[in-house]
């Protein structure tokens, strides 16, 4: 019989996180789920991931030039962070605000960049607009240090409006303009070379001389408005609410939208003074959160990462093998810290087109399929408990409701069942039940229902 909190759980940490193994799920249903959420939303009272040793097993590839260095800590952070929530905010405002290092070419920018989101994606939406406009690295992305105030650049100005705050058909034309000329000054410090292949860092700078004072006026007020004054007028709009619920919406809930749920989330927003956190306590807890299971494609990272979860993998900063994580990921569509343009990824079924799920099931496959991976083993002894031998059948009801929490339609189970080398009786407590655990998993890792979160 399925548990239905405990499915919930699941559901929970595998949205508001990267999914869980059996043990973090029964201390998650133990705790309770309004007590899961609350410690979800309250990561400052856990210690981030202790990563002394991170470097020194990973020297060959410790640059902190290096935007793949940056990658692989953010993938060991995904992993083994006992604030996970932070880690997925932070991944999804990544693909709101879209910066590449393509165009940046500075790691450390891009580092910053990345540990800004993750200081901050819980704030209050202004408090992340501010620091954003002030990030070095989409100043330079967005080509704000080219705005003057008697040459203006509009390119950041209209992507704040459009991409990052309220989206097309709330503003025009002298909306942007004068969200630009609020924005004049606003710059950063030129990147030195120190030696041929690497910069320093760049500097958010106001220059009051190259501001625009001039009266401006945006959506329908009027003042000699700076920067932070036009983002206090943006986070007031309703279309501001639905942008951030839309976005909360997509990565957290559902790939195909609706508008009353949507709706709700703008609403939580304005009534909570724009505080994220409060937002995302209203979704974690609201009814359409609970029964959208499985109607997310995973991405590429929320992939390989949950599936690593599972099988217990990279819980060592001496573990071979983390740094090809964020490479797979690249090879599934989703380069971190390096998205294809300002409009992030397109996501949902777009992640799993032909090349792209090849690459997914072979990853699966092979990792679940992993004999002496510590999750694997786990779930060896769970089957062992007290038993002599387990059916195949009972055996992938425990692998599906227990250990993946996958919900499977009939015909992935008999093609699960048809692909099993045994199909009768399986001698619990030696290398029998883990072989024939790693079988149905490594299937399960192939499954249409295994792309879903």
């Amino acid at each position: 019989m399925v548990d239905e909190n405990r499915r919930t759980i699941a559901h929970l940490l595998r949205r508001a996180g990267f999914g869980a193994g059996p043990a973090e799920i029964d201390a998650a249903s133990a705790a309770g789920y309004e007590a899961t959420v609350n410690a979800l939303l309250q990561p400052e009272t856990f210690d981030r991931p202790d990563e002394d040793l991170l470097e020194r097993f990973h020297s060959e590839h410790c640059d902190e030039e290096s935007p793949r260095w940056v990658a692989i800590k953010w993938v060991y952070r995904m992993i083994n962070s006992e604030r996970p929530l932070e880690e997925k905010m932070a991944l999804m405002w990544h693909g709101v605000f879209a910066t590449g290092w393509a165009k940046v070419t500075n790691g450390q920018m891009m580092a910053r960049q990345y540990e800004m989101l993750r200081d901050n994606g819980l704030s209050d939406f202004r408090t992340l607009l501010e620091k954003l406009s002030r990030d070095p690295a989409m100043l330079y992305w967005l080509d704000q240090h080219t705005n003057h105030a008697e040459a203006i650049n509009e390119n950041y100005g209209r992507e704040l409006l459009e991409l990052f705050s309220m989206g097309r058909g709330n503003y025009n034309e002298e909306d942007v303009r004068s969200c630009a000329r609020a924005f004049s000054g606003w710059t950063i410090t030129h990147v030195l070379p120190r030696y041929p292949t690497g910069y320093w860092p760049a500097e958010f700078v106001f220059n009051a001389e190259d501001h625009d004072d001039g009266e401006k006026t945006f959506l329908g007020e009027t003042g000699n408005f700076n920067g932070d004054d036009i983002i206090e007028i943006i986070v007031r709009q309703r279309a501001a609410g639905v942008f951030v619920a839309s976005e909360i919406y997509k990565f957290f809930i559902a790939d195909e939208p609706d508008e009353k749920a949507i709706g709700q989330i703008a609403d939580a927003y304005l009534a909570n003074n724009y505080d994220l956190r409060e937002v995302m306590r209203f979704v974690f807890n609201s009814d359409f959160f609970k029964q959208s299971m499985f109607k997310r494609v995973k991405s590429p990272i929320e992939f390989i990462v949950g599936t690593v979860r599972l099988t217990g993998q990279y819980k060592e900063a001496s573990q071979f093998g983390l740094a090809k994580l964020p490479r797979l990921s690249g090879m599934m569509g989703q380069e971190i810290l390096n998205p294809p343009t300002v409009e992030g990824w397109h996501t949902g079924r777009e992640w799993i087109d032909s090349a792209f799920l090849v690459e997914r099931v072979n990853y699966a496959t092979q990792e679940l399929s992993n004999s002496d991976a510590p999750g694997v083993t786990d779930m060896a002894s769970r089957v062992n408990d007290g038993r002599r031998s387990i059916s195949t059948s009972d055996l992938m009801d425990m692998c599906t409701s227990e250990f993946v929490h996958i919900d499977l339609d009939d015909a992935t189970k008999q093609v699960i069942a048809d692909e099993l080398s045994t199909s009768g009786e399986v001698a619990c407590g030696g290398d029998e039940i883990i072989e024939a655990i790693t079988e149905i998993l490594a299937l399960i890792g192939a499954s249409k229902e295994y792309q879903m979160a």
